[in-house]
């Protein structure tokens, strides 16, 4: 039985190894093309960030574009964010999300994380769309943006972008250093070298991240973490949160304490989230986890209220993230709490020396495309 098993997973190991020789093919065959002009890239008629990783799995693009595009607007811009809108029904037409004041598209329409941006930033018109050119020309001709976001960007070289954002998880690093699916990495390692700048996130839970700097040789390496916080407390039909900035972030979990607290998620970090809530808040009566994007349906709904019934729970609690999926579709009685993450640097000094990089950055537009 155990030389069968061993056997097995060498044969996996192989089937592991050769998958990812013929993706990392594939993956340097494109950006060849695009380095060599076969595939083209076109520019906006605006400034263009993005924000982007070489890894799969939840390193933090969304926050850290939400950061940006508040970033942007206290540097006198008007940005507006693109987004490919996974699992969206507009994914392949496009659509606006948000005109920065109004929702104009539901989560089965925008997917979740640009829903979330939406009712995250004021002022910000929200985008999707599978061809981010279409879209971004688009909002500039609906909104006037002179500064566009492309959320997880990276691998989009179809825009030409002013500044190229890249997170890694400092935990992780690069993982293994193989390609999908034996490894995390979606690119090579050298695609750092497209980047500006690489955003070492929770460097908090990574004391010694010098994987993430020894990955970024020649460009700077800025460090931050992630900050969650309760956007409220809100009962299980009412839906009047997931409206354009309509999710707060002003509370903290002093909202939670010594209430018993049945929780669920469908992220990359299911288990990070359960361990975040645990740390702050003592031993939850029971948790539920689900694939990331989850899209859950009323029998998944039920079982979780009747899950966290049986565990004498007094307040459900799911992430920012889930709640646009599930939000007003809860019974009346039943109150959850929104938990919600910023991106912080690790201090002021980290904070200002970043601002600084943007500022300079976007004082010029930089014309050269870097391969």
């Amino acid at each position: 039985m155990h030389t069968d098993t061993v056997r097995d997973d060498r044969i996996l190991a192989g089937l592991l190894y050769w998958a990812s020789r013929v993706y990392g093919g594939a993956v340097r065959l494109r950006n060849f093309c695009f380095r060599n002009g076969v595939f083209q890239t076109r520019a906006l008629p605006c400034r263009v960030i993005s924000v982007g990783n070489i890894t799969v799995g939840g390193t933090g693009k969304t926050p850290m574009a939400i950061y940006m595009a508040k970033l942007i607007q206290q540097m006198g811009y008007r940005p507006a964010v693109l987004s490919r809108g996974y699992k969206g029904g507009a994914e392949k037409d496009g659509a606006v999300v948000s005109d920065g004041r109004n929702l104009l598209a539901d989560f089965q329409t925008a997917g979740d994380e640009p829903l979330l941006m939406a009712c995250r930033l004021n002022g910000v018109p929200v985008l999707v769309g599978g061809n981010r050119y279409k879209s971004g020309m688009r909002a500039v001709a609906e909104f006037d943006p002179d500064m566009i976001i492309l959320d997880d960007g990276f691998q989009h070289r179809a825009i030409y972008r002013d500044l190229d954002l890249v997170l890694m998880d400092a935990r992780q690093g690069a993982g293994n250093g193989f390609l999908l699916p034996r490894g995390v990495l979606r690119e090579p390692v050298s695609g750092l070298g497209r980047a500006h700048a690489l955003v070492a996130t929770r460097v908090n839970q990574a004391p010694d991240f010098a994987g993430a700097v020894d990955a970024a040789p020649g460009i700077p390496v800025f460090r931050a973490n992630h900050d969650p916080y309760v956007a409220g407390i809100y009962p299980g039909n009412d839906d009047s949160a997931v409206s354009a900035s309509g999710l707060s972030e002003s509370y903290d979990f002093s909202l939670m304490e010594n209430r018993r607290i049945f929780a669920f998620s469908g992220i990359a970090q299911n288990l990070e989230f359960r361990d975040m809530l645990e740390c702050r808040l003592g031993k939850l009566s029971g948790f539920s986890g689900f694939a990331d994007h989850h899209s859950y349906t009323q029998k998944d709904l039920q079982a979780i209220v009747e899950a966290s019934r049986k565990s004498s729970c007094e307040l459900l609690a799911t992430t920012d993230k889930d709640f646009v999926r599930i939000a007003g579709r809860l019974p009346a009685s039943v109150s959850v709490a929104v938990i919600g993450v910023h991106l912080v640097f690790t201090d002021t000094q980290e904070e200002d020396r970043f601002a600084g990089f943007v500022r300079e950055k976007l004082a010029g537009r930089i014309r050269e495309v870097r391969q």
